[in-house]
């Protein structure tokens, strides 16, 4: 039972009570010490010769997604699969944009709250929960609409009058005032408040908020008319910070929440584009270096005179942006730099065409659960 590749059996081996067993399983004969699985009997005598033998195919006539459902029961993944099998499951996943998660380890039974008190939490964590959690939610999106239009508008010359300080200030305390009263209230109807803190959400909602609070701090410290104020540096930085409250939008908004979760299942894909991308910028902006500047140090493109300036070069040519600050002027560059637009198109095209696809199957997703009445938000993008 120890060498079992099946996870879920492992963790048989590991009970110590009755209790724990029949969160693994759905039945138990104490009597004749027998174990119940409410599942798939003919996937599972083909697991079990995956177990004896090591080698996992389909079985025949079902349908790819169910067989890898009840892998993923069992405590298997894809990669146990055959590669013929492999790529059946990849293309059938593609297909129908399916995502698919593992079981959860089983977690400690919360504290169970009261109802007002759930009622409260649904209310203010689930927008589509009820009409009033509707009514919070837009009144949530606009109070964020507004403070972003006077941030913007604050730093228009024509704004910056005595009056309309004043005004700004006003409109800003009383935006402010209602994102510490929901993220107090938000807190105080969790269920766990240390898993509430360590939300991402959650802290860029406080470090939204805090910016106001220390500003306002130090202007009643120091005075208006300070040294301090006067230099006014790390004020305006901690001022400019309050653009975050434009991620409190991915509560209430299908897009950035699909974003959000795509960035987090395709954080390999991003590591591997950066890769591509670093590894291409050394070769091209050593050689377009040496091309422009290198072979002749007197009478050569100063623009290329380093291989950190020609880095910049080499990325907006990658990107395909080209601004036309800079560009070379020697035959031999220019056919560098066609190589390097060529070879930018193709390596960009390649990872992205995994986070396209993730990009499709988290839509899908997140749709589905929200037309079957579940929080919009899920629960893998909050955490």
């Amino acid at each position: 039972m120890k060498r079992l590749p099946l996870s879920r059996l492992s963790r048989l081996h590991r009970c110590v009570s009755e209790s724990e067993l029949l969160e693994l399983c759905d039945d138990y004969d104490r009597d004749r010490n027998e174990f119940f699985f409410d599942r798939h009997s003919e996937a599972f005598s083909f697991i079990m010769l995956y177990v004896q033998h090591g080698k996992l195919r389909f079985v025949p006539h079902m349908c790819e997604l169910s067989f890898y459902n009840e892998m993923l029961y069992w405590g298997l993944e894809s990669a146990d699969l055959q590669p013929c099998c492999q790529r059946r499951l990849d293309d059938r996943l593609s297909d129908c944009f399916v995502h698919f998660f593992p079981e959860e380890e089983p977690r400690c039974p919360e504290e169970p709250q009261s109802p007002w008190m759930e009622r409260m939490r649904r209310t203010f964590e689930e927008p589509a929960s009820s009409r009033v959690a509707q009514i919070l939610a837009f009144v949530s999106v606009l109070f964020v609409v507004i403070s972003m239009v006077m941030l913007c508008a604050s730093t228009l010359p024509e704004w910056m009058t005595a009056e309309t300080t004043d005004q700004h200030r006003i409109i800003e305390a009383v935006c402010i005032g209602w994102f510490t009263a929901e993220c107090i209230v938000r807190f105080l109807v969790s269920r766990d408040k240390c898993e509430f803190v360590c939300r991402p959400l959650n802290v860029i909602d406080l470090l939204a908020i805090m910016p106001y609070y220390i500003s306002v701090t130090v202007t009643t410290l120091t005075g208006e008319n300070s040294q301090l104020q006067r230099a006014g540096v790390t004020l305006r930085i901690l001022r400019i910070m309050r653009i975050f409250w434009v991620i409190k939008l991915a509560r209430h908004f299908l897009g950035l929440q699909t974003l959000g979760l795509t960035l987090r299942r395709c954080y390999r894909e991003m590591m591997m584009l950066l890769v591509f991308i670093f590894v291409a910028m050394a070769i091209f902006s050593a050689l377009a270096q040496l091309l422009e500047h290198g072979l002749d140090l007197e009478s050569g493109n100063q623009d290329y005179a380093s291989i950190p300036a020609a880095s910049w070069w080499v990325i907006i040519s990658m990107t395909t942006v080209g601004y036309g600050d800079m560009y070379p002027v020697t035959v031999a560059g220019r056919v560098l730099g066609g190589l390097c637009v060529v070879s930018g198109i193709v390596l960009l095209a390649l990872p992205i065409t995994f986070i396209y696809h993730s990009f499709i199957q988290c839509y899908h997703e997140l749709r589905v659960r929200s037309a079957r009445g579940m929080p919009s938000l899920s629960a893998e993008f909050i955490q």
